[in-house]
């Protein structure tokens, strides 16, 4: 099993930046590929990012692309997403998720994703 803790987020002005984290404990981190989701009020959850087992490979949301970035650190064991030019369209619950390593490189379904981090309200004001 694997434990998946959040940070960051919280309030900013449009075009601003955040930061959001995801520390992992449990299971040997790089046997997991990653994500990021957010959930808007009054919407389904929807895909945001993600990445590999090793980094190598990363895939964004049409609406983020350019504008976020994930990365990860195996060594020590944490997924982050950069967040720039933030717009309000953009605040939503973000969760990072967790999900082994094996089949497709990139998922990019919730359901597939087996862990997932408490959730960090992110809200970008016009």
């Amino acid at each position: 099993q694997v434990q998946l803790v959040q940070s960051g987020g919280g309030l900013v002005q449009a075009g601003g930046s955040l930061r959001l984290s995801c520390a992992a404990s449990g299971r040997t981190f790089s046997n997991y590929a990653l994500a990021w989701f957010r959930q808007a009020p009054g919407k389904e959850r929807e895909f945001v990012a993600a990445i590999n087992w090793n980094g190598g490979s990363t895939d964004y949301a049409s609406s983020v692309k350019g504008r976020f970035t994930i990365s990860r650190d195996n060594a020590k064991n944490t997924v982050d997403l950069q967040m720039n030019s933030l717009k309000p369209e953009d605040t939503a619950v973000y969760q990072c998720a967790a999900r082994p390593r094996s089949g497709p490189i990139i998922v990019v379904v919730p359901r597939v994703y087996q862990y997932w981090a408490q959730g960090t309200q992110v809200t970008v004001s016009s």
